[in-house]
């Protein structure tokens, strides 16, 4: 696309929606700005109205995915509960993600908010020390910390024993919240 002309409204949206189609790893807000030549506060805008829309677009550490149907399909899911300290969040989502198990969130329920719902999407060592260091390089407090240490993930895998194998390891090393 040239520089010079500049794609509005729903023609740039449906750009987006394109790239993010095409790609199978995450789009930064940023790279998506550069390339349609707008600011990235435009982008953000744009990626809340396809949302709107009820487009399958997740927000993540590392970019913007588009949540295709056929990996909808082949995925399960599992929600646990689980309790730690911040400075044990590296040790909770690496004995998650060795095990072949993604992290899409991270909710807690606050008492005047209700849920909150915070999107992850990590699935391998690497995805973890960018999230967490986003989180430091932000100075964001992690939604546990509201909590007490409380908090939910929905885990998701390719096979039930995958998850399974997932909250054992957490069990183990005492991060799951016992019934």
């Amino acid at each position: 696309m040239s520089a010079k002309k500049k794609l509005l409204g729903e023609d740039r949206r449906a750009l987006i929606l394109q790239l993010l189609k095409q790609r199978s790893e995450p789009i930064t807000g940023g790279e998506l700005a550069e390339d349609l030549h707008v600011s990235r506060q435009v982008i953000v805008q744009d990626i809340s109205l396809l949302k709107a829309k009820r487009e399958p677009i997740v927000a993540t550490s590392q970019g913007y995915i588009y949540m295709h149907d056929s990996q909808k399909d082949k995925t399960k899911n599992r929600t646990v509960a689980c309790k730690h300290t911040p400075d044990q969040t590296r040790k909770e989502l690496q004995l998650i993600v060795d095990l072949g198990v993604t992290v899409k969130d991270v909710f807690i329920e606050h008492p005047v908010y209700g849920d909150l719902v915070a999107s992850i999407m990590v699935s391998n060592r690497n995805e973890v020390d960018q999230f967490l260091e986003k989180i430091n390089e932000t100075n964001a407090p992690y939604l546990l910390q509201l909590t007490g240490g409380v908090h939910l993930h929905t885990l998701e895998a390719d096979s039930e024993e995958k998850l399974q194998l997932a909250y054992q390891s957490l069990e183990k090393a005492g991060f799951i919240i016992p019934s």
